[in-house]
């Protein structure tokens, strides 16, 4: 079974083959930390540099997360 079909199957509202495709997105994540941060940290000041700012707490909070959850699982 190809990634798509995992991916399709996610959305079918049958959760027996779920966690395979979180296990496989925990993987890649774990495996690419550095760069989901960095596009994570670049996205982050696009909207603050596009929003001049108004939403920066959201937006600090918001990469943070996911910064912690990026390698860390």
């Amino acid at each position: 079974m190809g990634l798509l079909d995992d991916v399709k199957n996610a959305f079918d509202g049958d959760d027996s083959n779920d966690s395979d495709l979180v296990n496989k997105g925990q993987e890649l994540a774990n495996q690419h930390a550095d760069q989901i941060d960095g596009g994570v940290e670049q996205a982050g000041d696009f909207v603050d540099d596009k929003t001049g700012g108004k939403y920066s707490g959201q937006v600090d909070r918001g990469q943070a997360f996911i910064e912690d959850k990026t390698g860390n699982l």
